[in-house]
């Protein structure tokens, strides 16, 4: 098969794994032009047994730093998987690409307690692809006294930014965070809360299927009351700005906790759904004021009951995918960590302060050279 070379200075290709934990994103973009456009995207899903020793790594338990090593490898395979399939599919060699943006997998993330991991074997990826990368992205904006995280807006306002239109992008993976956009405004962002977290492990253990296709499940619900009140009550959500979460806020041990046994698997499913829809909606009520769109990416967005659910809670405000933006809804947040690395590599941050918190913009990342 003939392959095509492209200018090292254009392309880049990035990793996601989030924490939905359902496997690799993986996006190849060319950055010659101002708008990025993808040339071609993959996805590999995790086999079961990496799914499973990675959500028993974020609780404390034995042998951990062999485990997470040894998971470090077996991802570091798997992105090198993803990355020569990405290739393969576009017809470009490996020395055409500037580098590889790898966020890597998010099993703690304590920006109160000054860290957050991502394993990843860095060194791994470079000589298993032959191609310059950049990892550990997160580390370097808590350094500098900020959440490490969300890391997208800074991409978001990069792309989708309009001088016509106050925008908001809503990510729904695992967590949901948002990025405001108004026109000659201040960009700013942070997690809103759970996005599929809770939804996708109660489908799980419930109904034994990894989420809830196109919300089917949680259609077929009532709206446990009691139940939402509980959910809404996190602490979480009622912080001010800038702000990030994940699974040692929302856990399904913490669901459990709330729930009673009399509770149908389908109510549950149901509140969990609009908890997620409710937390993004008083998120841009309350703090984006005079928003004019909504863009969706993001698993979520493929959620039909919960995007009808955000519509309703939103009247005045069309809800849209990113397609209608020029990256399809799958293919955001790997397509930023593409640009991420851009980024790193050329001396320029990558945080927004305003979004993180930091005492200021820093060029993120560690650069593993081919």
């Amino acid at each position: 098969m003939a392959t095509t070379s492209l200018p090292l200075t254009d392309l880049y290709l990035g990793l996601m794994s989030g924490t939905s934990l359902d496997g690799v994103d993986a996006a190849l973009v060319d950055f010659a032009q101002p708008r990025p456009n993808l040339l071609t995207t993959c996805w590999l899903p995790y086999p079961d047994e990496i799914k499973t020793a990675l959500l028993a790594l974020h609780e404390p338990g034995p042998n951990e730093l062999d485990q997470s090593c040894c998971l470090a490898n077996q991802l570091a395979e798997l992105y090198a998987e993803a990355t020569q399939a990405a290739l393969a599919q576009a017809k470009i060699k490996a020395t055409a690409v500037r580098a590889i943006g790898c966020h890597g997998q998010t099993v703690r993330h304590q920006p109160a307690r000054g860290y957050t991991l991502q394993i990843n074997n860095a060194a791994r990826l470079v000589e298993l692809t032959g191609i310059t990368t950049v990892a550990d992205f997160r580390s370097r904006d808590i350094a500098a006294g900020g959440q490490g995280a969300p890391l997208v807006p800074a991409f978001h306002a990069h792309c989708f930014g309009a001088p016509e239109e106050h925008r908001v992008i809503v990510n729904i993976g695992g967590i949901s965070n948002l990025t405001d956009l108004p026109p000659g405004g201040l960009v700013r962002g942070w997690d809103c809360g759970p996005g599929n977290l809770l939804m996708d492990a109660w489908t799980r253990r419930s109904f034994g299927c990894a989420y809830d296709a196109g919300g089917a499940i949680a259609a077929r619900g009532r709206l446990d009351a009691t139940l939402l009140s509980r959910l809404l009550a996190h602490p979480f959500l009622s912080a001010a700005p800038p702000k990030s979460t994940g699974r040692e806020d929302f856990s399904l041990e913490w669901l459990l906790a709330l729930t009673t046994h009399d509770a149908a698997a389908e109510d549950i499913l149901a509140s969990l759904t609009e908890f997620t829809a409710q937390s993004i909606a008083e998120a841009i009520s309350a703090h984006c004021p005079g928003t004019q769109a909504v863009y969706l990416c993001g698993g979520g967005a493929h959620n039909q009951t919960l995007v009808s659910r955000l519509a309703s809670l939103l009247p005045a405000v069309p809800i849209k995918p990113t397609d209608s933006l020029g990256i399809a809804v799958d293919w955001v947040e790997a397509a930023a960590f593409a640009w991420l690395a851009k980024r790193t590599l050329e001396g320029h941050s990558g945080n927004l302060p305003a979004v993180t918190g930091a005492r200021g913009e820093r060029v993120l990342g560690a650069i593993y050279p081919a």
